[in-house]
């Protein structure tokens, strides 16, 4: 599972059962931080996922800005209440290439604010696990 974390909406994506394929999944509109802790840890227990994977938003320069910032404050929230691997994933323009995206396929403005977040979690989770495979691969003689 990944997750794209915003101030006002949280997208999701699941993986296909071998790890190969990621799939939109769901947005959850933010509340408050323990109530969208609740609600992904119960997504989690619901989808058995075993490994989350979350979005940092690193500036330009590779380094975490503000939002970064909320973000590992969520992450650190979620820890408490979860036992499976979390993984950070760079997500610089990931939100910009879902829209892109969308735009190109005719998705109207108002049906994209629904859907680019777990399309950028989509994006997240398979840059993740395109990135595992890799090193699965270089790691075999």
């Amino acid at each position: 599972m990944a997750l794209d974390v915003g101030d006002v909406r949280i997208g999701v994506a699941l993986s296909d059962p071998l790890g190969i394929i990621a799939q939109p999944h769901s947005v959850i509109a933010a509340k408050s931080p323990q109530a969208d802790a609740d609600a992904i840890t119960k997504l989690i227990a619901d989808t058995e996922t075993k490994i989350l994977v979350v979005g940092i938003p690193l500036n330009q320069e590779g380094k975490p800005g503000p939002q970064a910032q909320k973000v590992l404050a969520f992450v650190e929230l979620l820890k408490q209440s979860l036992s499976i691997e979390i993984v950070m994933q760079d997500e610089r323009f990931s939100t910009v290439a879902a829209q892109r995206e969308l735009i190109d396929a005719g998705v109207r403005r108002q049906a994209r604010k629904g859907i680019v977040d777990k399309v950028a979690a989509q994006r997240i989770l398979q840059t993740f696990m395109d990135r595992r495979s890799r090193e699965l691969k270089a790691q075999q003689p």
